[in-house]
């Protein structure tokens, strides 16, 4: 049913939001951490390096791209389009810094805290933890799109018995096009036979069995 593929903006109101959310705090966290004195090295805000780029930057933009989709589509396939998106984001941030290291990539910086629980809190809020929480949130949207409630269904139908008729068309209506007069009153002709109010006088005169049409004033001799 080509109906089902649209879905109310609303289902991924709130996954999308949580994911561009995501998504940017990810992207960002390396450069402006040192704002907050939460982050990585060095501890000046706005340090590039291709290192951040890949393992922060890139990972961060796939999942507020996705978000976005997610939160404004209304068609069921670029939703769960986006989600899938936000999902491979969420996995990188994940396993990015791990997989780097097979190309030479240490990282994006030590972390600024020296206590351990802060060490851990960077780590897990710029990297491991936060990409499963963005691959919850992908999955959660992808179930939710995935899934074609009662009032869709039926909305579908509808449209498809709608665009049915539309085609095929009605035979009563077939009908009335190929008879146009068909439908339409019709004046009624006046009798023309022996007995008709509009019939010619018989030129041997009245017949004897003849009957006086009502209304019909009789014609004496004088």
């Amino acid at each position: 049913m080509a109906g089902t593929m649209r879905v109310p903006r609303s289902r991924g109101a709130f996954c999308g939001t949580l994911l561009v959310l995501l998504g940017l705090w990810g992207g960002l966290l390396p450069f402006v951490g040192p704002y907050l004195d939460f982050g990585f090295e060095p501890d000046r805000p706005w340090v590039y390096s291709v290192e951040r780029l890949q393992l922060s930057v890139a990972p961060g933009a796939a999942t507020a791209l996705g978000g976005l989709v997610v939160l404004v589509s209304a068609n069921r396939v670029l939703a769960m389009a986006g989600a899938w998106l936000a999902a491979l984001g969420g996995a990188w941030f994940a396993v990015g810094p791990q997989v780097a290291r097979l190309w030479d990539v240490d990282g994006v910086g030590r972390p600024l805290g020296t206590e351990e629980g802060r060490v851990l809190g960077e780590q897990l809020a710029a990297f491991t933890a936060l990409g499963v929480v963005v691959v919850f949130l992908a999955a959660l949207a992808l179930g939710r799109f995935a899934v074609v409630g009662v009032k869709e269904a039926r909305a579908a139908d509808a449209h498809d018995v709608h665009g049915a008729h539309d085609v095929h068309g009605d035979p009563a209506d077939r009908g009335r096009e190929a008879d146009p007069d068909a439908g339409t009153t019709q004046p009624i002709a006046p009798a023309a036979g022996r007995y008709g109010r509009e019939a010619p006088p018989s030129p041997w005169g009245p017949v004897p069995d003849d009957r006086r049409v009502a209304g019909e004033r009789e014609e004496r001799p004088r």
